[in-house]
């Protein structure tokens, strides 16, 4: 898959999507504590326009904070109206930009779990294919996504999707005994301590990981 085509057709899809929202919508919580929908766009955005200087410069007043980083350089953003956020996420959707270490696969997830942050609370589905999730999997299940992404070592399950082909063993021998099922977002917004869908997951390791995202 080429990842940076793919996020670029996540890029136009949200963007598509987010044309349909009401003023109302734009202002309903998240999944994410900092954002509503508004803030989560301009969060969205960040990916596709920032600079080094910016970044570096950002870093600093947020002494160091990775998580309060994203909240100042979303905060510039969320000055623009949401027309205004909308128009730049599809004219910038074709943006090669990629964090340093975690590379493109860091965007990649970041739009399609930020999907679920904003379509969950709406009470709206996800109609794209499953299966663009897969990377995203592959990238969570990593040693690299604990740089940034997740919370800290996954729980030592055999993970399986139910949309499609997939599967990933955390633990070794005994360990990865206990699977886990359910559908590929499911899964990864779980990962990510999202408790919306926990009730989709199931398996013998089910109660596990459920445990583990509501720590």
């Amino acid at each position: 898959m080429d990842l940076f085509a793919a996020l670029a057709d996540e890029r136009r899809a949200i963007a598509d999507r987010l044309d349909t929202l009401s003023p109302e919508q734009w202002r309903v919580q998240t999944l994410c504590p900092a954002w509503d929908v508004h803030g989560m766009v301009a969060h969205l955005v960040v990916p596709c326009e920032f600079s080094t200087v910016e970044m570096l410069t950002t870093m600093v007043r947020a002494r160091g904070n990775p998580a309060r980083l994203s909240v100042l350089m979303a905060a510039r953003r969320a000055e623009k109206s949401p027309a205004e956020l909308v128009a730049l996420l599809r004219a910038k959707a074709g943006s090669r930009q990629a964090p340093p270490i975690i590379g493109i696969i860091g965007p990649y997830t970041d739009a399609l779990v930020h999907q679920q942050d904003i379509l969950l609370p709406l009470g709206l589905t996800d109609e794209r294919p499953a299966a663009r999730w897969r990377p995203s999997l592959d990238f969570l299940v990593s040693a690299k996504a604990r740089i940034g992404f997740l919370p800290g070592r996954i729980p030592p399950l055999r993970y399986v999707a139910t949309d499609f082909d997939w599967s990933h063993d955390a633990g070794s021998g005994s360990e990865a005994r206990d699977a886990v099922h359910g559908p590929a977002a499911a899964l990864a917004i779980a990962l990510l301590r999202r408790t919306p869908r926990l009730d989709e997951l199931t398996g013998p390791g089910a109660e596990t990981l459920r445990d583990w995202a509501r720590a």
